[in-house]
């Protein structure tokens, strides 16, 4: 349904592009898991396109020390009990260039360039809001404290760690979705709150029963909830809604 495009800004920017058939209600970027911009992440922004959503989803990954196809043959294994001792080495050593210096600071700018793609799209009628999935969903928070034209967050079990004066940067609401069974997620998640209460964000979480990590990626078997899935892009899908059209 989409097509691969090449952002020309303060940096070069290679992204996923998927288009409504008929005129966009606003558009929205969805950031990729750590595992890259593999085919699942394109089917979620297929499926925004297809609910009258401009969607963008950038590879942020896509440098000459980041083998992002062995990270992805990683990904299920990781989730498998069996073989996760195994495969962790090999996966800290494939996603040690995430902890260079600077890595963040450049990410956080490839989104800021893809979200001035999209706001300056006549189509995107200047409502541009961020979704993403663990990795995603970190840098869903990430964009939200930097960009104050965003319009909404949605992030799905992703790292919140920024200062109550960061977090007052926020403009705009965030709909966070957890999993029960992500133990470090869901025990950092009452500070997370605590500082958003004092930051002054509209911030809720919702957390699923019986959930873990990547409970909304419907390519890995391991992991996948089908109804706490279902039920978060429901949410999403009303919140946008809501957003869009005020």
């Amino acid at each position: 349904m989409g097509k691969m495009i090449e952002i020309q800004a303060d940096n070069q920017v290679a992204a996923y592009l998927a288009m409504p058939d008929s005129e966009a209600k606003g558009a929205i970027i969805v950031i990729h898991e750590v595992w890259g911009l593999v085919d699942h992440i394109k089917s979620v922004a297929d499926r925004y396109a297809k609910e009258g959503y401009i969607a963008l989803a950038p590879s942020l990954l896509n440098n000459s020390v980041f083998d992002s196809k062995k990270v992805a043959e990683l990904q299920k294994a990781i989730f498998d009990p069996v073989k996760r001792n195994t495969v962790q080495p090999e996966l800290r050593k494939l996603m040690a260039p995430m902890q260079e210096p600077g890595f963040g600071e450049i990410t956080v700018s490839r989104l800021k360039d893809c979200f001035n793609y999209l706001y300056d799209l006549p189509e995107s009628r200047k409502k541009v809001a961020v979704t993403g999935f663990c990795f995603g969903g970190s840098y869903s928070f990430s964009l939200a404290t930097v960009e104050p034209k965003l319009v909404l967050a949605l992030p799905f079990y992703g790292h919140c760690d920024q200062s109550v004066e960061v977090l007052k940067n926020i403009n705009c609401p965030i709909q966070a979705f957890f999993g029960q069974n992500d133990e470090r997620l869901i025990s950092q998640l009452p500070e997370v709150e605590n500082r958003m209460k004092q930051a002054g964000v509209d911030f809720n979480a919702k957390v699923y029963p019986d959930c873990g990590h990547a409970f909304f990626n419907d390519s890995n078997t391991l992991a996948y909830n089908k109804a706490a899935a279902n039920d978060a892009w429901a949410i999403s899908l009303d919140l946008l809604h809501k957003t869009m059209t005020n």
